[in-house]
């Protein structure tokens, strides 16, 4: 009777599912962890309303075309390249470990992290490239813990003097499922997290991401080198992008995405200028587009409505002072430059 029951429930389950998919276009897929709470806040001021993010991993989001689901960002980029999903948010630097088969088509330039490699303070006087070749002159196993195994393997067999010692072969990966690689010398181990936990004990060095550093500090290691930076990035597989009806609302997607990141580095500014001083304040101005200008009551008044590189405003306050008043600036949600869609050319 439980065995019927629990297919009963299985039934039921994918059949919610079926019918939640239902004339959805776009299948999208958001992260879950590190990325997660960013990736919500920036949908929120792209307009996107999701709810239920709280309660279980297919929440609804307020455009009847999009499917979400919330996944792992390791696996995202598995995921769309294989077409189980259309479109997904994910860091680079799972794009790069996965080598998954994809089109990195925005940078939505939040979740800045580095990938590093770090030892103990002890053994961070001199760099890492040298921190191995000591390990294997003296014949002694290096050990790595990270989640990027791939990465690592590269990172290694790119040192210039691995060759010397190993010649062809591959560092070993070993995970509790599997283990590939012949060199023994050259181990890297799967880490589940807590990653800067595991030296000296269970590994000499670690690879791991980073924002501030803080955690590798407090845990007794040293970043000793960077191998990449990464931040989140919508990427699409490429079959959707070639199916006429998805890629026009993958385009829309990403103009209203778009919008948020040059909306975080503008101002729209609002200011009041004499008549005689009109023409020098346009020209100290740089403007997204030409600014609107708009006759006052008084006639011997103008106002500018503009919008700037949020970096300028303290390089143009000295002239907006001596030639303007009233100042208003604001902070736009969103910048859209519709007649551009952003979308990079097939590599």
């Amino acid at each position: 009777m439980h065995s019927i029951a629990c297919e009963k429930h299985n039934y039921a389950e994918r059949e919610r599912v079926s019918m939640s998919s239902q004339g959805k276009l776009i299948k999208l897929a958001l992260p879950k962890g590190s990325l997660e709470k960013a990736t919500f806040a920036f949908f929120e001021r792209a307009g996107y309303k999701i709810r239920g993010q709280d309660r279980t991993y297919r929440p609804t989001i307020n455009d009847d075309e999009i499917e979400i689901k919330i996944l792992r960002p390791q696996e995202i980029p598995i995921f769309v390249a294989d077409g189980d999903q259309d479109l997904g948010i994910t860091g680079s630097d799972w794009i790069k470990e996965t080598k998954a088969d994809l089109r990195k088509v925005l940078d939505l330039e939040y979740g800045a992290v580095r990938l590093v490699m770090a030892v103990p303070k002890a053994s961070a006087s001199v760099p890492f490239s040298e921190f191995c070749r000591g390990y294997w002159k003296e014949g002694k196993k290096l050990r790595i813990s990270t989640e990027y195994l791939n990465i690592a393997s590269e990172y290694l067999t790119r040192l210039p003097f691995y060759k010397d010692y190993f010649g062809s072969k591959a560092p070993m990966q070993i995970t509790p499922w599997w283990t590939k690689g012949e060199n023994e010398q050259a181990s890297i181990f799967l880490s589940f997290g807590a990653t800067e936990a595991k030296p000296p004990e269970d590994a000499d060095a670690i690879m791991d991401v980073v924002e501030t550093g803080t955690t590798l500090d407090q845990n007794g290691l040293v970043p000793v080198e960077t191998l990449l930076k990464s931040t989140a990035h919508l990427v699409a597989n490429s079959d959707a992008l070639k199916d006429p009806q998805k890629r026009e609302k993958i385009l829309d997607i990403m103009s209203v995405l778009r919008g948020v990141v040059e909306g975080s580095k503008k101002l729209h500014i609002f200011v009041n200028v004499r008549k005689e001083n009109l023409q020098k304040l346009l020209e100290a101005l740089p403007a997204l587009k030409k600014p609107t200008v708009s006759e006052l009551s008084d006639k011997d008044w103008y106002s500018v409505n503009t919008i700037i590189d949020k970096d300028y405003l303290i390089k143009a306050i000295p002239q907006l002072r001596k030639l303007s008043q009233g100042l208003v600036v604001h902070e736009p949600r969103q910048i859209l430059p519709l007649e551009d869609t952003g979308l990079p050319e097939e590599s």
